[in-house]
């Protein structure tokens, strides 16, 4: 089997997988608040972890892989700043709701929210498919960066899929309608990852070279402004060890896929 075809292989199976979490809704209906905060806490953690570390000890080592001109390391670097800056003013645009796991209402004259469906879908949408087109662009750098960039969006998809539920359910949908409108919003990841492989076999060097950092930048943003303050909410010194240990086995995963890749 060509290293083509196997790349496509594991750049549609890792984004399959990834689109499946949109179901993670389903474990939520016989959690409490309080239960369903808990698990989504520790997957934040896991995350930020492995954001964090797919980042530093991969994206931009691989971005910066290639010798280069002092200009042309000054322009890699540009783009890694740029990726937090274009996740900002995404965030900005989309409007997205505060918190991971929004509270459920308990006045059901407030479940009328369309407004916020729609926006909450849209959003979900571009967001799923730029996970999508980062798992294609991870995949023709490398397998070992396709499959920790694909561990990074899993982990940090999962509170993020169960918050959007929470969403959608606080917006007034039903169980089965909230659940096929995120399954719908994560199969815009298989397009992305097709956009990937489509223009990756025309032009890979220009298309790595730019999302790559682009992407390390991404995710230093969604790990350090949107789910570290997520953490910060507990205090305790329990949360401390926890949230610490966490973060320090996600780092830990992306440096053993370092080593062994």
């Amino acid at each position: 089997m060509s290293s083509a075809v196997t790349t496509i292989i594991f750049s549609l199976v890792s984004v399959l997988l990834v689109s499946l979490v949109s179901l993670a809704g389903l474990v939520t209906l016989s959690m409490d608040e309080a239960r369903l905060r808990r698990t989504a806490t520790v997957f934040i953690s896991l995350a930020v972890g492995v954001l964090l570390g797919d980042a530093l000890l991969h994206l931009i080592p691989e971005a910066f892989a290639q010798r280069g001109s002092a200009g042309e390391r000054v322009a890699r670097s540009l783009l890694v700043l740029s990726g937090i800056l274009v996740f900002f003013v995404t965030e900005k645009l989309l409007r997205r709701e505060p918190g991971v796991v929004p509270a459920r209402p308990r006045d059901p004259s407030s479940l009328v929210r369309p407004e916020l469906a729609a926006i909450n879908l849209a959003g979900d949408s571009i967001h799923n498919f730029i996970d999508g087109v980062l798992i294609g662009a991870s995949y023709l750098a490398s397998p070992t960066l396709g499959i920790s960039t694909t561990l990074a969006v899993l982990l940090h998809e999962i509170p993020q899929e169960l918050g959007d539920f929470a969403i959608l359910i606080h917006s007034g949908l039903s169980t089965r309608s909230a659940l096929l409108l995120n399954l719908a919003c994560g199969s815009t990841a298989v397009l992305g990852t097709l956009v990937a492989l489509v223009i990756g076999s025309i032009a890979q060097q220009a298309l790595v070279g730019w999302l790559l950092p682009v992407t390390a930048g991404g995710f230093i943003y969604l790990a350090c402004a949107n789910l570290i303050p997520e953490l910060q909410h507990d205090r305790s010194v329990r949360a401390l060890f926890v949230q610490t240990g966490l973060i320090s086995l996600g780092i830990a995963l992306m440096g053993v896929l370092t080593l062994v890749g």
